[in-house]
């Protein structure tokens, strides 16, 4: 999981490209976004894009401080109601 920033903005706002890679089935994806986009608004991007096609992930491998893991994986279980 990465963050492509500082991107010129689109028509439609986005400025960032989210790069998420499944290594199990080696296959990425690359969600546009915006730089103002809350935590809340992420996992539901991840939920709608991600885990519909390939299920909850064991793990999240970010260069991403441990806060922003942290603080995702919390989002996440708040917005699934398991928390």
């Amino acid at each position: 999981m990465d963050f492509v920033t500082k991107l010129p903005r689109t028509s439609s706002g986005h400025d960032i490209i989210w790069v998420i890679v499944d290594r199990l089935t080696n296959s990425a994806h690359f969600l546009p976004m915006r730089e103002d986009y809350k935590m809340d608004r992420l996992v539901i991007l991840y939920l709608n894009k991600i885990v519909t096609r390939h299920d909850v992930p064991i793990s999240i491998i970010s260069d991403h401080d441990s806060w922003f893991t942290s603080r995702f994986w919390q989002s996440m279980q708040e917005t699934l109601g398991t928390r």
